[in-house]
């Protein structure tokens, strides 16, 4: 059996040799022994990255709960890779040209080279793949519960529940990422190692697949047709679902531009390409390893369904195939698979994150708050942008955990991807018009990008915590302030549409149509238009870029700032390769424009376009940008996010708050009519033997010449009555001192079977008249357990009696069995009555609860002040015991009453107890 501490142990030890490897592959690199590192092999195979856990496991799962649906997944990337190859080799050549770092540069470097357009990508590529980062917490989470689910006795997981598993999971990534992706601050500069490292993952995840899909189709069975006859035969229809629909067709539109504009996507294919060459390898090649890991996914997915238990999560067939056949090996093997396919997508996602965040919102932000490039000023580029990206992964995956968290069980891991990549399609329209529209403006980008971001946000984004939040959940189904054309997932009307498709409409519809109108309606900068025709150019003539002035420049601070960006090693050999002198050069010629561009791009390479466009406006003369300019952009916008992440806070803390007010309201409107329902109960039972004594007493006193036979029986009614009110008012005032601990007992070891014996007897007086049997385990040796033997003997007495007066049936029977289960005595008292309605279930023990019939019985409300089972509870309770309401071997109720065993108890004290019994 497969151990969950092994596999802890094997899930550490992988990553500290992808850790080995990574470092490896850098040193080789660094000593020029790195070229197969840079070959188009290991381009293709980090390219799937693609494959996060969403494939290795989600697809499976799609095709078991959706038939063909999951072939979307993979023909998506693979008309890119094959049809489009032309839009990929163009991004390769401008991200070469231009000196592109991530998604959010690309975009801000086409658009002007605007820092409004960099932070607004950026913080929509945060919060687009937040929910990715969830999901891949949640397939490492499910992967190790089901581990831990079939290992014997308890791990140290089986004690953690979903979130604090979630939790370590995010915090070992955490540690793993920065250390894994942040050894060095130039991000244009191609990371071998980790290329190195996601392409070995590419193998295993692979390999695994493979491993468990020909297991599958030849280990356990005859083959595909064998198993879909199987699967069909177990009640599951092969081709539940046919391709072609709206939703199919959605869906193989977002994978398509997915593995364009997703971050870590575009950071492998584009920021870690090495040559544009690569690209006619990964044509074909990658398409291939689409094709390979797709083959074996139906037959998987409909083995499980043949062979597993109904209500298996089809997510995990993959790990649950092979631990249910005990195949260990191949079963850890199909973990690492999937623990690969999460880990490189966090890598990956995180590192390309950071960057953007520390070039884009960082570095600008920290620009502001000087006023200077003197040393004192510029010193610390380099260990600012290092620790604003350790930081930033740390809180990506906290933001994906948080998600993970709230959320909670929001549905299969293929739905929560693909909310991420409706969310980062809303690149693709700016994107595209980036390479071919040479009118696109930078306002018309950055309206079409908010609009849908926005879209998405309220259509699909936030529908995913109606789960979680009950306004949420109101808004989905209502509509704010009951607006109906306003719901999430029925806008404007539009309803009885999957909702994915229904948001991929709005969003991308407001988006495109913001894009085109607000161009045509604005007018492009100088610097806009230069770069729409470098981009849309780019194999006309050498992706030059253009100079960021025309003016006058002098050497000496341009090579200050240059070595305080790019080091002086760096610095000194560009100068050099220029023939630039920098001692005593201030004329303006003696820095040419085309220079300027070149350390412009070179700078972009470390620090994003934008953020160098704005550090040499700072120190060049002329009509450029100026500092103050770009600052103020970059800073208002950072205060609008600034402002709406703490107006988002305060709406949350007041949510939260009514929530609670909510929650706390109701309790008391449930206490008041409990309250008004047992004083209306007390007074009718108050009242009948009430009435009954006083009728009978002024019979009593009128007629003096009674006989002497009526007289007596008028006399006993009487004290029936007064007992009758005794007991009520002796059981209402026995449960108040319970409560406040007034009647305290000293627990000693008694005789439980002894107390189970007397209860019965007592109740077959109660039993006899109505024909109810009560069956009784035959007795065995004595057990003792730590109690009172009057109060136990009550509890015995309250369960059996309620057995016997609420039963109706028309052979009515009353099972009593004890027996005893490890370090506990557990009795079960079971009838064939009607039942506890499944309304009161949950409410059983509660004070003044009376029940009413089960459904399809006669009565209504059953007799009693509804305080017996609350009274019996609270005694168990002291006695260090529990009562639970169970299912039984009868049709009727049961209600288990477990007790610890005592000790042994010393002879004279045994003696003492049985007398006392």
């Amino acid at each position: 059996m497969l151990s969950a501490d092994f596999v802890v142990l094997a899930s550490v030890s992988y990553v500290g040799l992808l850790f080995l490897l990574a470092w490896g592959s850098d040193v080789w690199a660094r000593q020029g022994r790195g070229a197969f590192l840079r070959s188009p092999l290991v381009y293709t195979l980090s390219i799937s990255v693609y494959c996060t856990s969403w494939t290795f496991y989600g697809a499976v799962g799609t095709a078991a709960r959706n038939g063909l649906e999951f072939m979307a997944i993979y023909m998506g990337p693979t008309l890119v890779f094959v049809g489009w190859w032309f839009v990929l080799r163009k991004l390769l050549r401008i991200g070469h040209g231009q000196r592109i770092t991530s998604i959010a540069d690309f975009l801000s470097s086409r658009y002007g080279k605007s820092s409004r357009i960099a932070v607004l990508v950026t913080v929509m590529a945060t919060v687009t793949i937040t929910p990715y980062i969830a999901l891949q917490l949640k397939a490492i989470t499910a992967s190790l519960q089901v581990i831990t689910q079939q290992t014997a006795g308890p791990t140290r997981l089986s004690a953690l529940d979903d979130a604090t598993l979630a939790l370590i999971v995010a915090a070992g990534m955490a540690v793993f990422t920065i250390l894994f992706g942040t050894r060095n601050v130039d991000a244009r500069e191609q990371h071998p190692g980790v290329v190195a490292a996601i392409a070995f993952e590419a193998v295993i995840k692979l390999l695994a697949l493979v491993a468990v899909g020909l297991w599958v189709i030849s280990g356990v069975s005859e083959g595909p047709s064998d198993i879909f006859a199987r699967a069909t035969a177990a009640g599951y229809e092969v081709h539940e679902t046919a391709p072609f629909g709206n939703r199919w067709i959605t869906v193989l539109f977002l994978s398509a531009a997915a593995v364009i504009c997703l971050p870590r996507q575009f950071q492998i294919t584009v920021v870690e390409n090495s040559h544009e060459d690569h690209l006619r390898t990964a044509a074909w090649a990658f398409p291939l390893y689409m094709l390979i890991i797709s083959l074996f996914t139906l037959p998987i997915a409909y083995q499980g369904l043949a062979t597993l238990p109904a209500g298996a999560n089809p997510d995990m067939f993959v790990l649950t195939l092979p631990l249910a056949a005990g195949q260990d090996g191949l079963a850890l093997l199909a973990f690492i698979g999937g623990f690969s396919s999460a880990t490189s997508m966090i890598i990956v996602a995180s590192i390309a994150l950071s960057i953007m965040v520390s070039n884009h919102i960082v570095l600008p932000l920290a620009l502001r708050l000087t006023d200077d490039l003197s040393e004192a000023g510029t010193r610390g580029f380099a260990r600012l942008l290092l620790m604003s990206r350790r930081v930033s992964i740390a809180l990506i995956l906290f933001s994906g955990f948080i998600y993970f968290w709230l959320t909670g069980e929001s549905g299969a891991l293929a739905t929560i991807g693909l909310i991420s990549f409706a969310g980062v399609v809303q690149f693709l329209p700016a994107l595209l018009a980036a390479l071919y529209w040479r009118r696109a403006t930078m306002a018309g980008a950055l309206w079409g990008m908010a609009a849908g971001f926005a879209l998405w946000a309220w259509t699909l984004f936030m529908p995913s915590f109606a789960g979680s939040h009950p306004r949420i959940a109101d808004w989905v189904a209502q509509g704010p302030w009951g607006i109906g054309l306003l719901r999430p997932e029925a806008l404007f009307g539009m309803s009885g549409v999957d909702p994915l498709v229904h948001a991929i409409f709005w969003s991308l519809l407001v988006n495109t149509g913001l894009l085109m109108l607000v161009s045509l309606v604005t007018r492009q900068s100088a610097t806009e238009q230069d770069q729409a025709e470098a981009f849309a150019d780019c194999f006309a003539a050498p992706a030059t870029g253009t100079a960021v002035v025309r003016a006058r420049v002098a050497a000496e601070d341009l090579f200050f700032l240059a070595e305080r960006v790019l080091g002086w090693s760096r610095a000194q050999a560009m100068f050099s390769q220029a023939g630039i002198a920098r001692a005593g050069a201030r004329a303006a010629d003696a820095v040419p424009p085309a220079f300027v561009s070149r350390l412009e791009r070179e700078m972009a390479g470390l620090i994003g376009a934008a953020s160098a466009h704005i550090l040499l406006s700072k120190i060049v003369e002329g009509d450029g940008l100026s500092l103050e300019e770009a600052i103020q952009i970059a800073g208002e916008t950072l205060q609008v996010i600034s402002h709406s992440n703490e107006l988002e806070r305060k709406s949350a803390e007041l949510h939260l708050t009514a929530r609670k007010l909510q929650e706390a309201n109701a309790k008391l409107h449930t206490l008041h009519r409990q309250k008004d329902d047992f004083l209306s109960q007390v007074s009718h039972e108050v009242r009948t033997p009430m009435t009954s004594i006083r009728s009978i007493s002024e019979i009593l006193m009128r007629e003096t010449d009674l006989p002497e036979g009526q007289r007596e029986r008028f006399v006993e009614l009487i004290h029936q009555e007064s007992l009758r009110l005794t007991r009520l008012l002796d059981e209402i005032l026995d449960l108040s001192a319970l409560e406040h601990g007034e009647r305290d007992w000293l627990n000693r070891p008694i005789d439980g079977g002894a107390a189970l014996a007397r209860a019965c007897d007592v109740c077959e007086a109660l039993a006899r008249p109505r024909n109810i049997h009560i069956h009784r385990a035959a007795k065995g040796p004595q057990v003792m357990v730590p109690g009172d033997p009057d109060r136990l003997a009550q509890v015995f007495i309250n369960i059996i009696a309620n057995a016997i007066s609420h039963n109706r049936a028309p052979d009515p029977v009353v099972l009593v069995t004890a027996e005893t289960k490890g370090d506990s005595w557990v009795v079960e008292i079971s009838d064939n009555g009607s039942g506890i309605a499944p309304e009161f279930r949950e409410a059983v023990f509660e004070k003044f609860l009376r029940l009413t019939a089960a459904p399809g019985t006669a009565g209504g409300s059953l007799p009693g002040l509804g305080l017996g089972l609350s009274i019996s509870s609270t005694i168990l309770q002291k006695l260090g015991g529990q009562i639970d309401l169970v299912d039984g071997p009868l049709s009727g109720a049961c209600f288990r009453i477990t007790l610890p065993l005592a000790p042994e108890p010393e002879p004279q004290e045994a003696a003492l107890s049985v007398a006392a019994s």
